[in-house]
């Protein structure tokens, strides 16, 4: 497993800071919008995802690893959901959209990326 710490240090900033950036759109979407219901399922989603790489980092072993990163995927996969339906509902405005929707799917990208190592 040591050698994915250098993908998992990027990993685990770009969830955290991921992290991030949907509790301050989660308390936009709840204090300006009120709207809760959307917002409740994307801060669910969207934080665990750095919640699931952190636990596959301190994995008992190899196939916990590649579980916790599985995890961290599909809840990816679930928040761009939630972020194309907030997005096409117009509780976000599009440029808000166009702001953290890359985020999502890079996320998307390194999570398959780590997950495909499993095969080779």
């Amino acid at each position: 497993m040591h050698n994915y710490m250098a993908k998992d240090n990027v990993i685990v900033s770009k969830s955290k800071s991921f992290a991030l950036r949907i509790i301050k759109m989660y308390k936009y979407l709840t204090i300006e919008k009120k709207e809760y219901v959307l917002s409740k399922q994307v801060l669910r989603s969207g934080t665990s995802i750095g919640a699931n790489v952190k636990e596959a980092i301190r994995g008992q072993s190899k196939a916990d690893f590649y579980s916790k990163m599985n995890i961290a995927l599909k809840e990816t996969s679930e928040t761009e959901y939630w972020l194309e339906l907030l997005h096409e509902s117009g509780y976000i405005e599009p440029d808000q959209f166009k702001s953290i929707y890359p985020d999502c799917q890079e996320l998307l990208k390194l999570l398959i990326s780590i997950c495909k190592t499993r095969d080779s």
